[in-house]
């Protein structure tokens, strides 16, 4: 009793986790790489992820999502590969009291087992607002990676 009650608080944790961060993400498109007899077939997906703090900065995140049965149930675990491009959309500014690094959104990779994970980074000697995007499984003794910068207008 207790395990299942652990399980749907972790279950419930992630869903408001995904509901949080939902809001700044934007489903551009899809195209399809894996014909699949059952089920939806394998693609790679873009998404616009918005800076929530830095409204003139978009970033885009391409990656792979498994089709077939498990991928049309969400239950299938996607492949730790995706690309990371940010831009500026109009003058970039850094609000007052930016922390110098926070996690900004997540994209869900598989069900409550792994996410993408965007965080902002400010290099305040370049003048520029760093966004990096990790995959939370380990994958050979570290996480897939991907990193683009932005630089910033009047700082």
């Amino acid at each position: 009793m207790i395990r299942r009650l652990a399980l749907l608080g972790i279950m419930a944790g992630a869903w408001a986790f995904a509901v949080a961060t939902a809001q700044a993400e934007t489903r551009i498109g899809a195209v399809s790489t894996n014909f699949r007899l059952l089920g939806a077939n394998d693609k790679v997906v873009v998404e616009r992820l918005d800076d929530p703090k830095i409204p003139d900065i978009a970033c885009y995140a391409s990656f792979a999502k498994t089709g077939g049965v498990k991928g049309s149930l969400g239950v299938a675990t996607d492949p730790s590969r995706f690309a990371l491009s940010c831009i500026a959309t109009g003058p970039v500014t850094l609000p007052a009291g930016l922390p110098a690094k926070q996690q900004i959104a997540a994209i869900s990779a598989s069900f409550l087992v792994k996410h993408f994970n965007l965080y902002r980074l400010v290099d305040p000697d370049r003048k520029a607002v760093v966004y990096l995007l990790i995959s939370t499984k380990i994958i050979h003794g570290s996480p897939a990676n991907a990193v683009s910068a932005v630089p910033v207008s009047g700082h």
